[in-house]
């Protein structure tokens, strides 16, 4: 039944409406089409009555030879069935016809249906086969006998189904005419509700997860006495505490943008004063023990990671601050080259290989940040991959775009880790192990570089099978 119904509320509550008022129009139509046959039969009924069953007795005058051997068919209309029992076997039967009696050819159904009429002087239906349907009633005669009087059911039966043919048209009418006022009127009366809905969809379909978002202003339709004007003043109240939380968080991020920029800034002094005197204290020419040596060497060590970080923190900092970046004719072909030979100097155990179109593509961005990104993809196949490994660079063009794709057949990202692989310091050691060295902000990085100059970068993995691909627009 659900799947007869439509699927939306206009169409739902037009349905029904519709079906309540053809439950109605059916249930009027075949009550008045009782009480319209009722009424004729007992109009029929007392007119059998009148007659006084005067034309079946009269017919037992047949059968006596100093009787005038005519019926009484004075007062009788056309069609007025007789009919004479005696002992429950009919002995005379006829049917007035232009004011003269026919006899009447009765089957033995007939006779037995006769018989059974029971003389109570109350109207009953039969249905005759030469006759059909007559409406009779049946009185204990003078001798012994049962007289059967009856008129025909047909006019009747033609009134009702005239009757149910103008009923039928009409309430036909009725619904049509209805089904179209209704859906007007369903349509009219929803349109608070679709302000609401269209105005859920279009905060549905605002970025949340990031950045500040400007949320649509508050809806009219707030009437409390309406259930659609508590649904939009619920509606109303949710994008106020969903607009507050991201002002919040908004308000938060910069707060911790700032706060990294200022502490990178803060620290880019000390850390390189503390890197320069390690070197300087590497370099005396006098005998440094051993342990000091080591000691000098890993402080120099860490303080050129440490540099690195602040240095990856600075530019995040930059990017989220929506600092432009330079605007220049960029040879996507070179900087791959150059972005290969040097992971193949850093990582000659791996297998790197190069599948370039024969003719230079060129974008429109930063020589330096692209550089970048690619690199830091090349890197994460060269660190987390084991010796060996084959790496490929791909690139290819189409739709006015470059597809930069760096696939290795190594073993994998974790399933539970590849939603978050490009987040700031996400890594695949969750011992926070620094064998590798990474901070965990190399994709990140990607991941801004590549959205500031109108790009995206994705991830597919699986055992034996990684491919991180960055889109940029030509």
């Amino acid at each position: 039944m659900r799947r007869l119904l439509p699927r939306t509320l206009r169409g739902q509550l037009t349905a029904g409406l519709v079906i309540l008022l053809a439950l109605a129009c059916l249930a009027v139509g075949i009550i008045t089409a009782l009480a319209l046959r009722g009424f004729l039969l007992g109009r029929l009924d007392e007119q059998l009555i009148a007659s006084g069953g005067r034309f079946p007795a009269s017919l037992e005058h047949e059968a006596r030879p100093d009787a005038d051997n005519r019926p009484d068919t004075r007062g009788q209309a056309d069609s007025t069935f007789g009919a004479r029992l005696l002992g429950s076997q009919v002995t005379q039967a006829a049917v007035v016809d232009d004011a003269t009696d026919r006899p009447v050819a009765l089957t033995s159904q007939d006779r037995r249906t006769l018989a059974t009429v029971p003389a109570d002087g109350r109207g009953h239906s039969i249905r005759l086969t030469s006759l059909h349907g007559y409406r009779v009633i049946a009185f204990n005669g003078d001798d012994q006998d049962v007289l059967i009087t009856g008129l025909p059911l047909h006019p009747v039966e033609e009134t009702v189904h005239r009757l149910e043919a103008v009923e039928t048209v009409l309430f036909g009418a009725s619904l049509v005419i209805t089904g179209i006022a209704g859906a007007v009127w369903v349509r009219i009366s929803l349109r608070p509700l679709q302000r609401v809905t269209a105005r859920a969809a279009e905060v549905a379909g605002l970025p949340l997860a990031s950045g500040e978002i400007d949320m649509p202003g508050p809806l009219p339709d707030t009437d409390p006495s309406t259930e659609v004007g508590q649904v939009g003043a619920a509606l109303n109240h949710m994008i106020g505490h969903v607009e507050d939380a991201l002002t919040r968080r908004q308000a938060g991020e910069e707060r911790l943008r700032h706060f990294a920029a200022d502490a990178s800034h803060e620290l880019r002094t000390p850390v390189a004063n503390v890197r320069g005197h390690a070197e300087l204290a590497l370099r005396h020419a006098g005998p440094v023990p051993f342990e000091v040596r080591h000691a000098l060497q890993r402080i120099e060590g860490e303080s050129q990671r440490l540099t690195r970080l602040v240095d990856d923190l600075l530019l995040l900092a930059r990017l989220d601050a929506g600092r432009p970046l330079e605007q220049d004719q960029v040879d996507l072909t070179l900087l791959i080259l150059d972005a290969t030979a040097d992971a193949r100097a850093a990582g000659p155990a791996h297998h790197w290989l190069l599948d370039l179109p024969e003719e230079p593509v060129t974008v429109t961005g930063d020589a330096h940040r692209l550089q970048q990104a690619i690199a830091n993809l090349l890197a994460n196949a060269r660190t987390h991959t084991p010796p060996g490994t084959e790496v490929t660079v791909t690139l290819t063009t189409g739709d006015a775009r470059a597809s930069l794709s760096v696939s290795d057949n190594g073993p994998g990202i974790p399933e539970d880790l590849q939603p978050e692989v490009f987040g700031r310091f996400v890594r695949a050691d969750h011992a926070r192990s620094r064998s590798t060295g990474s901070t965990g902000l190399g994709l990140s990085i990607v991941q801004a570089i590549t959205t500031a100059h109108g790009g995206t970068v994705d991830v597919t993995s699986g055992p034996g099978h990684t491919t991180f691909r960055l889109t940029l627009p030509l």
